[in-house]
């Protein structure tokens, strides 16, 4: 059994969410350069060149790549041999998440549902925890901004709609979104399990680097045509037309009940951050 202290979770998530708010990924930056080389809209092209000026300047200067710092989501791999010593698991998330965004100087963007007052240290992150086998503890933090969550969807369609009907339910809510994600948007598609669970696969389907195919070919293949069928849309770049609404499409599906076929729809900005550690 290994040991791993509290305080070592929360100084991780802290570092963890400053990095995420102020540095795009090489996969995102190569993503973006590959748009401002390919981009046939001159608009499109110039929105690029924008894009990946500010992602020079909030790295150099450590400034938050969007004002929107998002709700910070962080997915936690606890091995099974692993003892949390010296505090509380989800607290020590909690703290990291308080002292990234004070230390920061990170918008605090949570509020009260109904009386719409905010929390004050962009608390309480969403925490998903999975246990699996070793001793190491793998944290992810996603800091997700409300533009892009606001227009992602779930559908429960019937079984017989099939591949046509996820395809329709994916192009639709990218149309529907427009210019409201800023585009160009990542798309995570999730495809079976239950309404919450395609949800979660949408959503993790995001994490996957860009630029790295799919390990199934099968659904390699149906990634290449979801995002043709988007691309075909023309919203382009920040919603002015163009080739590149959508950078990449992601999948992850799972078995679901015979009778259902729930299909998650997660779109994430061109700001698509997160960062990750193992303790």
């Amino acid at each position: 059994m290994r040991q791993i202290d509290a305080t070592a979770i929360t100084e991780a998530v802290k570092e963890l969410a400053m990095a995420a708010n102020y540095q795009l990924g090489e996969d995102v930056i190569a993503a973006l350069r590959r748009g401002a080389e390919e981009e046939e809209s001159p608009a499109g092209r110039e929105i690029f060149r924008q894009l990946l000026e500010n992602a020079r300047i909030a790295s150099k200067e450590r400034y938050p790549l969007c004002q929107d710092c998002g709700l910070t989501v962080v997915f936690a791999e606890l091995g099974q041999e692993v003892h949390i010593v010296g505090g509380d698991f989800t607290e020590a998330i909690q703290e990291g998440v308080r002292q990234g965004y004070a230390q920061g100087y990170l918008r605090k963007s949570l509020c009260h549902p109904l009386t719409r007052q905010n929390t004050g240290d962009n608390t309480p992150a969403v925490v998903h925890t999975e246990i699996v086998p070793g001793d190491r503890l793998k944290l992810t933090v996603v800091p997700k901004g409300g533009g892009s969550e606001n227009m992602s969807r779930v559908f429960m369609l019937k079984p017989a709609q099939g591949w046509p009907g996820i395809k329709e339910a994916v192009v639709t809510t990218v149309r529907e979104a427009g210019p409201n994600p800023c585009p160009p948007v990542i798309v995570g598609v999730g495809i079976g399990g239950t309404l919450e669970q395609a949800a979660l696969l949408a959503k993790k389907a995001l994490l996957r680097e860009l630029g790295r195919p799919n390990p199934d070919p099968q659904l390699a293949g149906l990634e290449a045509e979801l995002l043709q069928a988007v691309n075909d849309l023309g919203i382009g770049p920040q919603g002015l037309g163009g080739r590149f609404t959508a950078l990449e499409v992601h999948l992850l599906i799972q078995p679901c009940h015979i009778a259902s076929l729930p299909v998650g729809v997660n779109l994430q900005c061109h700001a698509a951050r997160h960062k990750e550690t193992v303790l």
